[in-house]
């Protein structure tokens, strides 16, 4: 078992300096210059160990981001939207209306196939 250290906690009202309203203004400078030291020291510490930091994460985030990339992006590099494509089913009764077979059935191909013996093979454009 580690042995206690003996005398105040960090932070209390005993200074090694002593009382700072009792000291002469030559003496709180350079009390006043060795806490900024210390300070800087301590800041530019911790700043490059962050930094060291960051930069070990910023590889892992750079290798995630790429591999997100590539999952994303299709692997023959093509993006965008596909073309339209070409009908395959037209009605029978008014030729204009055209269907490409993709999506939901239209309502044209609905109505016409109500209550006959049509199925959408009968609409195909030979």
């Amino acid at each position: 078992m580690a042995k206690k250290k003996r005398g105040r906690p960090p932070g209390s009202k005993n200074r090694k300096n002593g009382n700072v309203a009792a000291m002469d203004v030559g003496q709180l400078r350079a009390y006043i210059d060795s806490l900024q030291n210390v300070l800087a020291k301590k800041v530019s510490e911790q700043r490059a160990y962050f930094e060291e930091q960051l930069a070990q994460l910023g590889g892992y985030v750079s290798k995630k981001a790429s591999a997100a990339i590539k999952a994303v992006t299709p692997a023959n590099g093509r993006s965008g939207k596909r073309a339209k494509a070409k009908p395959k089913y037209q009605s029978k009764k008014n030729r204009s209306l055209k269907w490409s077979g993709r999506g939901m059935t239209p309502v044209w191909m609905r109505e016409e196939m109500k209550g006959t013996k049509l199925k959408k093979e009968d609409f195909a454009i030979k």
